[in-house]
């Protein structure tokens, strides 16, 4: 049992449920909870801007309970790097309402079906939020391409159609272990992990 497990406690800062699941994996010498995410305006420019702002939100309003934030979103080369923070909502404005996973998967494609340049990355900020004045934060990313169609059923959100160059494969179609060996989150999750090892 590591000495720091009392610091290792916190509150998940999004309603996500299989972010919080895929944290768990990711992260399991720390103990995360659900909590009753408030909404927040994500209104900064970068990843972990927003996840800093998710952070301190649910800090506040529950008391000062350690928290653990993520935010992450795919950056698409054709794009000039969209839909970037923006990657949940991606097609919502246009279409007049929140798409669904598999809505926004084949609104991309359908968006790129004449474009050569399938170059794109995933990016993920975790904050480590335990006061407003410690705080510890880590960002990663992982390379790869849009597919053509979508392939694989693990996973959620753009995994079917985000090719990891380093793995061969979809998000989709990699094992929990290969994930956590491959993906944005678990490239971003491995730092913390070894970040927080070392917090007294």
């Amino acid at each position: 049992m590591f000495e720091y497990l009392f610091y290792m406690n916190f509150i998940l800062a999004s309603s996500n449920k299989h972010k919080l699941e895929e944290l768990r994996l990711l992260m399991p010498d720390v103990e995360i909870q659900e909590a009753n995410m408030v909404e927040v305006d994500e209104n900064a420019p970068t990843f972990l801007g927003n996840a800093l702002i998710k952070a301190e939100a649910l800090y506040k309003i529950s008391g000062g309970t350690p928290v653990l934030a993520d935010d992450s979103g795919l950056c698409v080369k054709a794009f000039d790097g969209k839909p970037g923070v923006r990657t949940a909502r991606y097609g919502s404005e246009e279409m007049g309402r929140i798409l669904e996973s598999e809505e926004r998967n084949e609104y991309l494609l359908k968006n790129m079906e004449n474009i050569d340049d399938r170059d794109a990355s995933f990016v993920c900020s975790l904050v480590a939020y335990f006061s407003p004045t410690r705080i510890y934060t880590v960002t990663e990313e992982v390379q790869g391409k849009i597919m053509r169609e979508q392939a694989g059923c693990g996973g959620f959100g753009y995994d079917p159609v985000f090719y990891i160059n380093e793995a061969g494969t979809t998000a989709a179609e990699l094992t929990d272990t290969e994930k956590g060996k491959y993906s944005h989150r678990g490239k971003a999750a491995r730092v913390m992990n070894e970040l927080l090892k070392n917090i007294k």
